[in-house]
């Protein structure tokens, strides 16, 4: 097989391709049927052409006819008038027209002929057409049937062109779903390391350490300042007590239901807080 011979017949068969892919069944079968139906009119018009040219001779030869009986009508009158010669005249007239008449019968006997064939082929013709029709309708009920049913499978199964469109989108969907999630965890947890600080804002690590010295320094301040309140409070109620045993050595007795717990400080948290003012100091 040469080169062009391989392209013509790959051309052939990707055409041939296409086209039963864009063929519709039904559609083809409508279009049959129109054709059939064509058809039909147009041998309908040719029986009709054929017996208006059969009428049109049976009217010449009933002319004809109407001729042969006046012209033996004028044969008689010659020969009662002893007129032999244009009794001739008339009689060769009268054949004449006869021989016509004969010619025109041959004619319209064929025409005829041809008519019934016509007609016969008309009918048979228009028995298939209807014979077609009803296998026509019955056709296109499967296919459109079968289509529909095809349809609802491919939608249940996800394997339709328009169901497998469906699902990819879902699949891209939820990819891209998912890629912003993580994206927003990733830039939460980023933003909670402060590894953003350096964008956001010109201090750098020993900046942010001092800050939070500072920080601390205030924090340790205030306690101190807390506890140095609670340290005065607690000198009062000492006053309060010792007035109250001085009272009672003056009467002679202490009173029974008095228990007062004084609050001892903590060495080891009183030499740690000493420890930082000094640190705090130098």
């Amino acid at each position: 097989m040469g080169i062009l011979s391989r392209a013509s017949y790959v051309i052939r068969s990707k055409i041939n391709g296409i086209l039963n892919r864009a063929e519709d069944p039904t559609e083809t079968l409508d279009y049959s049927y129109e054709r059939m139906r064509d058809e039909l009119q147009q041998v309908k018009q040719g029986i009709a052409d054929l017996t208006t040219q059969k009428k049109r001779l049976e009217i010449q030869k009933r002319r004809l006819e109407e001729n042969v009986e006046k012209h033996n009508e004028q044969a008689r009158e010659a020969v009662r008038q002893d007129r032999e010669d244009l009794a001739r005249k008339a009689l060769e007239k009268k054949k004449s027209k006869m021989s016509q008449i004969e010619d025109l019968d041959e004619q319209i006997a064929q025409l005829q002929s041809t008519q019934d064939d016509l007609v016969e082929k008309k009918n048979t013709l228009q028995s298939r057409i209807e014979e077609f029709r009803t296998k026509k309708e019955t056709m296109k009920a499967r296919y459109e049937a079968a289509e529909a049913s095809s349809r609802v499978s491919e939608a249940m199964t996800g394997v339709g062109d328009e169901m497998s469109d469906v699902a990819r989108s879902i699949e891209r969907a939820e990819e891209r779903t998912d890629e912003m999630e993580a994206r927003s965890a990733a830039m939460d947890e980023l933003t909670e390391t402060g590894a953003f600080d350096d964008v956001l804002s010109d201090e750098d690590e020993i900046d942010r350490e001092l800050s939070s010295s500072r920080t601390n320094s205030e924090v340790d301040a205030e306690l101190e300042t807390l506890k140095a309140e609670l340290g005065e409070s607690g000198g009062d109620v000492e006053s309060a007590e010792n007035e109250s045993e001085e009272a009672a050595s003056t009467t002679g007795s202490a009173p029974e239901d008095v228990d007062v717990d004084v609050d001892v400080p903590d060495e080891e948290v009183e030499a740690e807080l000493e420890q930082l003012r000094n640190e705090e100091d130098a």
